[in-house]
């Protein structure tokens, strides 16, 4: 019987507490900074506390005798939680605070398929002040701008999206450089975007199947960006647009960047490395890397695992993933996140009312659901301002999935909002024209 700690309290923590869970006896043990009915239900013990306050975290592992942790989110790992655990002999799946920069520090990861020399770099340079990006601004088509450190997934500012001009370009590096060590100027990529997760174990990389997010709020990819609104993943572990290769380089990326890691550093890095890849006309380019399961990726990839989860982390945790066999099904996915109306609104905007609301959960079918952000009372269930709940359809076809996630959303009542378009056909033909045109197709 193992006695596991969960960190987090989102949708992807719930569904990491439902695979360990499913795993051959476990006890689970939640630490949790907002309760998450769906965890809670399925955890012995939970509490509620600061992802700053490591020592509660170590007391409450050490208390229930846990034998290894599970980091969901990002912000305890950048807080140094496994650094800390480790000190108290409680190993975790998760990276150290160190090589967790692959995702708190654009400016690391870029530098480092550098100085290895591995491939999926754009053209990029970082700064610490002013000087010198005006003229390096002047060399680029195309300008992306990353702030050095977390930004909740929404701190990527791109031409045509979120600024037109290179003034408007410098301006935002001035406002980001007095909040930020660094900042990281790319040039623009044109293609199509998939998320690979692994699991490493700092000398072996496994590959789970690809999935693609839809950041944006709106249909037909309209509106700010968000904490992603929906993905989907398909029945042969590909995605329509993607060949084999793109998937096998994207993995060989992420394979050199580990054994970059320990050259580095000296360490293992033991945990996930989520990828963002973009297939692109010169090939797959790395986004950027997280220390993490996605959110909603986790929803698509972990419903589907077939091999123990508790056996996969402790084989991250010893080293020894080479020796396990890690099998996913060979079913489609689709999550269609369910928000409240106004989330990702102006504050201003006459739509952006309060959005803790109760919501009334009607007949889901074969659906599953993962709660996010939400508030459970003695007269139901609320929603707060953030996301509220991933539901997910599984199915031997994408079109069936996306049906069974569709009707889903449908029948929760309230002041919801959703994604409609996510997994459908029309917006993966979209998808698929895109990337001919990309390749020259």
């Amino acid at each position: 019987m193992s006695n596991v700690l969960l960190i987090g309290n989102g949708a992807r923590e719930h569904v990491i507490a439902e695979a360990i869970r499913k795993s051959r006896p476990a006890r689970l043990f939640s630490y949790m900074k907002g309760n998450n009915p769906g965890i809670a239900s399925l955890s012995e013990d939970v509490i509620i506390g600061s992802y700053n306050d490591l020592e509660a975290i170590k007391n409450f592992a050490q208390t229930n005798q846990c034998d290894f942790a599970v980091i969901g989110p990002e912000d305890p790992l950048n807080n140094g939680i496994v650094d800390y655990l480790t000190d108290a002999a409680i190993p975790a799946v998760g990276p150290t605070k160190s090589l967790a920069r692959l995702e708190t520090s654009k400016s690391f990861t870029r530098n480092l398929l550098k100085k290895y020399g591995i491939p999926g770099n754009p053209i990029f340079q970082t700064f610490t002040s002013l000087d010198g990006i005006e003229p390096f601004l002047d060399q680029l088509q195309g300008i992306v701008i990353k702030p050095d450190g977390l930004t909740g997934g929404k701190g990527v500012m791109v031409q045509g999206d979120h600024f037109q001009s290179k003034a408007e370009a410098l301006n935002h590096c001035r406002d980001i450089l007095q909040g930020h060590a660094s900042v990281a100027v790319e040039e623009k990529l044109e293609g199509e975007e998939f998320s690979l997760q692994c699991l490493c174990d700092g000398k072996t990389v496994v590959g789970t199947p690809p999935a693609q997010d839809h950041k944006r709020r709106f249909v037909d990819d309209k509106g700010p960006n968000t904490g992603g609104m929906g993905s989907y993943s398909c029945e042969d572990h590909l995605l329509p647009f993607l060949k084999s290769r793109d998937v096998a380089d994207a993995l060989t990326i992420t394979k050199k960047v580990a054994e970059a890691i320990h050259r580095e550093t000296g360490k293992y890095y033991k945990g996930i490395m989520y990828g963002g890849f973009m297939v692109t006309k010169d090939g797959v380019k790395l986004i950027e890397y997280n220390a993490r399961f996605g959110d909603p990726e986790a929803m698509n990839i972990l419903p589907l695992l077939k091999t123990d989860f508790c056996d996969i982390c402790r084989a991250v945790i010893d080293g020894t993933l080479d020796q396990l066999n890690v099998e996913f099904e060979k079913k489609a996915t689709v999550c269609k996140y369910l928000v409240p109306a106004g989330y990702g609104l102006p504050a201003d905007h006459p739509d952006a009312r309060s959005t803790s609301a109760k919501i009334e959960i009607g007949d889901v079918g074969d659906a599953r659901l993962y709660y996010a952000s939400v508030d459970q009372r003695a007269d139901g269930l609320y929603m707060t301002t953030s996301r509220a709940i991933g539901v997910v359809g599984i199915a031997d076809t994408l079109q069936e999935a996306e049906k069974i996630a569709q009707n889903a959303v449908a029948a929760v009542k309230g002041p919801v909002d959703y994604r409609p378009d996510v997994g459908t056909d029309a917006l993966i033909n979209q998808r698929i024209q895109h990337m001919q045109t990309i390749r020259g197709a």
